[in-house]
């Protein structure tokens, strides 16, 4: 909140805790539910965990591996690793054959493979279709990266061939390379994604672009309803012709759809959409998917079982892991937050002095993990614990000195 027009510009308490929740939801992407002290070996394939590479130990050249985030402390302090965010049905390797006589300090009785894992160039610190590492030293563009949901590859906004929408962090995206190997995708996409907006060659105009986007809307929405009258058509016409119609559209995909089965109808619409770009999904879009069951041997077959399971979201795992860090904070402070209770009780000259030295903290404590980043180090909580002894020891400091000496 500023102050009026020509008074010192000030922020409230909220405006602070505000800036900083990205912040914590992003660390709560990463870290929330994995744990920081024991091996998730034993835990068998883990739904969803963070997970690292250590290019130390399994350089590129070598086969590729990952570690839990227990590992990346505790087995692999002062490596070169790679972060890989979060990544489904996955076994720690850490210790096993891919590590050579290196063991597991945390539990060393592992198999020396895990058959169910799957790599990508990933584990070795390159990402998108441009094979790249991130950060990129030699990249002067600067672009977002985005996950895809399917092969969990990283890829830039400028690489997925078509534009990011708006509010793209509320939403899931597939690449057009996974959209293209589960065809039956893009009839979902024809209905229930957000609308595209394809990327052409950069000498066209950009108000060309949406010339064309809406055009192919006006074009989809004339052959629904062509498509709506000649299916009405058929369905009231003799016993051959209904057959005729479910021939079509259980032919279009291969597999015999039951009646009642939402993929078959949305195929039945004739309803389609460019297969061109990446596709990106609106919140809680997978529970627009058909159950059925000849459905559930289409994801099966296509190794998209997970597209049915809510748990199965990074925004499930994010949630996971702030309901745990919110359990810990009740429970250790009696089910109240102890900043809050104590910043009721100051007056407001009292607060801005508390958000001033908050400001300077986040500045040093931002520079001092910029260095971690900078040499691709894991943060430990021994770093962190040795920057706050530095700043208590600054400030103690700082008080000794404009302390009153008396003579005696």
């Amino acid at each position: 909140m500023a102050a009026n027009d020509g008074e010192e510009a000030t922020v409230s308490l909220v405006d602070v805790l505000e800036e900083d929740e990205e912040l914590e939801n992003e660390a709560s992407a990463v870290l929330g539910g994995s744990d920081s002290e024991k091996c998730s070996y034993p835990e068998g394939y883990v739904k969803r965990q963070a997970l690292y590479a250590c290019n130390t130990c399994t350089p590129k050249g070598g086969e590729p591996a990952g570690i839990c985030l227990a590992c990346s402390y505790k087995c692999h302090e002062g490596h070169d690793l790679f972060e890989l965010y979060t990544k489904r049905n996955f076994r720690c390797d850490c210790g096993n054959d891919k590590f050579g006589d290196m063991e597991c300090k945390l539990f060393a009785d592992k198999e020396k493979v895990n058959s169910g894992n799957k790599y990508s160039h990933n584990f070795f610190g390159l990402y998108c279709t441009c094979d790249r590492p991130y950060p990129d030293p030699e990249d002067e563009v600067s672009d977002e990266m985005i996950q895809c949901i399917v092969c969990e590859d990283w890829l830039h906004g400028r690489h997925l061939g078509c534009a990011v929408p708006d509010c793209v962090e509320l939403q899931e995206m597939i690449c057009e390379s996974c959209m293209n190997k589960t065809p039956f995708l893009w009839n979902y996409a024809a209905q229930i994604a957000v609308s595209p907006i394809i990327k052409v060659s950069p000498c066209k105009a950009e108000e060309d672009v949406k010339v064309e986007v809406e055009k192919e809307e006006e074009e989809k929405m004339v052959k629904n309803e062509n498509t709506k009258s000649a299916v009405d058509e058929k369905m009231n016409g003799t016993s051959g012709c209904k057959r005729k119609l479910q021939d079509e559209s259980e032919g279009s995909s291969g597999h015999g759809l039951c009646s009642g089965c939402r993929l078959r109808e949305m195929k039945a619409s004739g309803i389609s959409r460019k297969q061109q770009g990446a596709v990106f999904w609106p919140s809680a879009w997978r529970t627009k998917l058909c159950s059925c069951p000849d459905c559930k041997v289409l994801y099966a077959d296509a190794g998209l079982c997970f597209l049915t399971d809510e748990a199965d979201t990074v925004l499930a795992y994010e949630n996971k892991g702030k309901s745990t860090e919110q359990a810990e904070q009740a429970g250790g402070a009696g089910g109240r937050d102890p900043l809050m209770s104590a910043l009721n009780n100051l007056n407001r000259v009292q607060q801005l002095e508390i958000i001033h030295e908050y400001n300077d903290m986040k500045t040093e404590l931002k520079d001092y993990l910029q260095r971690f980043a900078a040499e691709g180090k894991v943060v430990t909580p021994e770093d962190i614990r040795q920057f706050f002894e530095q700043q208590q020891s600054r400030k103690r400091r700082r008080a000794n000195a404009g302390q009153p000496y008396y003579c005696s």
